[in-house]
């Protein structure tokens, strides 16, 4: 049987795995503010009075301590030996109502200030070089007489009179002094209460908490606390090396223009690499740090305008992988799912598995209990015989790169050029008709995911009089043949180029192509 497209219709294909669990749907909410409802907006208000008072109030960094008080200030009161002529001939009082008077924890202070005393009543020795009695009780009982023995003091005016002026200039200085201004925080390069932007910011950490404002605003706290101590602003210049690159990379764009970060697991069964990354704690704090600077820089990427898009989508390719046996890695991933999880909220728009092994269940309950239901909402399974069909239905095959069943690749043609899919019946033949009607140079590229099928193209002439250009000669194209077929024909007269899938097998075949003409003037 054969089926001739003119114009060929796109399909959805997507079969689920049955074994493997599949989550609910999710679907991501709006970020301006005028679309929330009215209890998210007030959360919203809310956080964004605990965030603008606790940078009024330094709470996210603290506040530099006070300076310390002057040295005459704390002098001031010891300075026994200025007393005036006046106060040294106080009326004597006798030594038991000292005594009275007197508590044992003054003892000290008593004999210390005796001490200076007793130097300066050796000024006052008659003149045959004896010292009375009466004066050394009279500087005793100067000392330590209680406040109630001791004479009125001056009047407050008189105190505020005699006191050197430089004592009050500094307290005068400290009350005309204002508040210090707002601190400045930044979140992923975006200040915090500057604009539009921090709601989109403030946004995600009330999502990731379900709206609870105290524990959004704590999670922010902690969050900033974290960057501080992690040293991301020194991170971002650290150079960490790139071998890595093969193994965690952006890519493209899904249908809705969200970057496309792939995570390829495989890569990590080179042991050379594996034992450069995990060996040993040292390296694992690199490789997380790693990690954590690339997604940094791929943040700072978004476009946080509301409306903007402010979420990654992230493929997690496990063929290959090292396998739950590989302590070290386990170690690694549970670490980092913990940090981002914690730290970077609602920055994942989709997380979709591919290639998902026999041994992802037991890996599933193991990471299941660090992630919320939310983040298990975003997650899309896919085994190795479904995992192009479920990347084709969020990413665009022009997206998607070769590797991973797509035509995304340097060449002649750019992800511009858009795909068309077509969905080949089991045991059927399908063809895709190109009308050409002027001279030009046409180009096409074409694959059939997992081939296993038969490609041919030819040239029909639209005159009756016209014979048949055979282009590509019909062939069998093995699971294991170059993943992409790029063709050229070289067109002088009306006609179209006619390219024929045969697909003998039980099982549908995703067929993908593009096309475009350039003008000759031969």
């Amino acid at each position: 049987m054969e089926e001739a497209v003119k114009p060929p219709p796109t399909e959805e294909f997507v079969e689920s795995d049955e074994k493997i669990p599949q989550s609910d749907s999710f679907k991501e909410e709006s970020t301006r503010v005028s679309d929330l409802p009215e209890t998210e907006k007030k959360a919203l208000e809310e956080l964004k009075q605990l965030v603008q008072d606790a940078l009024n109030h330094h709470q996210f960094t603290a506040l530099p301590p006070p300076p310390p008080p002057p040295k005459e200030e704390e002098q001031a009161p010891v300075e026994v030996e200025e007393k005036s002529p006046e106060e040294e001939k106080k009326p004597e009082t006798t030594l038991p109502e000292m005594k009275d008077e007197c508590q044992p924890q003054e003892t000290v202070s008593v004999v210390a200030e005796t001490v200076v005393v007793a130097e300066a009543v050796e000024e006052k020795v008659d003149d045959d070089g004896a010292k009375t009695v009466e004066a050394i009780e009279e500087t005793i009982v100067a000392v330590v007489a209680p406040p109630a023995e001791q004479p009125p003091p001056p009047p407050k005016e008189a105190e505020e009179a005699a006191a050197p002026p430089q004592d009050t200039k500094p307290e005068a200085a400290n009350a005309a002094a204002p508040p210090p201004p707002p601190e400045e925080v930044f979140i992923w390069g975006i200040k915090l209460m500057e604009d539009e932007r921090s709601d989109v910011i403030l946004l995600k950490f009330l999502r990731a908490r379900d709206f609870k404002v105290k524990e959004a605003f704590a999670m922010i706290k902690n969050t900033v606390q974290w960057r501080k101590e992690f040293g991301i602003d020194q991170l971002m210049d650290e150079e960490l090396g790139n071998d890595l690159e093969k193994v965690v990379f952006m890519h493209g764009f899904d249908k809705e223009g969200h970057p496309v970060c792939y995570n390829v697991y495989g890569g990590f069964q080179n042991k050379d690499l594996y034992q450069k990354t995990f060996s040993d704690e040292e390296k694992r704090q690199k490789f997380l740090r790693w990690r954590i600077q690339f997604l940094e820089k791929s943040i700072r990427k978004l476009d946080f305008t509301p409306g903007g898009i402010s979420t990654i989508v992230q493929v997690n390719d496990l063929k290959n992988s090292p396998g739950p046996g590989k302590w070290e890695l386990r170690q690694a991933t549970k670490q980092a799912l913990q940090l981002l999880q914690d730290n970077y909220p609602e920055f994942v728009a989709k997380q979709i598995f591919i290639n998902v092994p026999w041994w992802y269940l037991a890996v599933n309950r193991m990471i299941s209990p660090f992630l919320t239901q939310r983040t298990k909402s975003k997650f899309v399974f896919a085994g190795p015989s479904k995992s192009a069909e479920t990347l084709f239905k969020y990413i665009a095959a022009e997206q998607v790169p070769v590797k991973y069943g797509g035509l995304s690749k340097e060449g002649e043609f750019g992800t511009a050029d858009a795909v068309t899919e077509i969905t080949v019946k089991p045991a059927t033949k399908q063809t895709v008709e190109f009308p050409v009607n002027e001279t030009c140079l046409l180009t096409w590229e074409v694959r059939v995911v997992g081939w296993e099928v038969s490609y041919g193209a030819e040239f029909v002439p639209s005159a009756e009089e016209g014979y048949t250009v055979i282009i590509q000669k019909a062939r069998k194209m093995a699971g294991n043949e170059e993943p992409v077929v790029c063709n050229s024909f070289k067109i002088g007269e009306p006609g179209k180029v006619v390219i024929t899938i045969d697909n003998p097998t039980s099982k549908k075949k995703k067929l993908l192509y593009r096309l475009k003409t350039k003008l000759s003037s031969d």
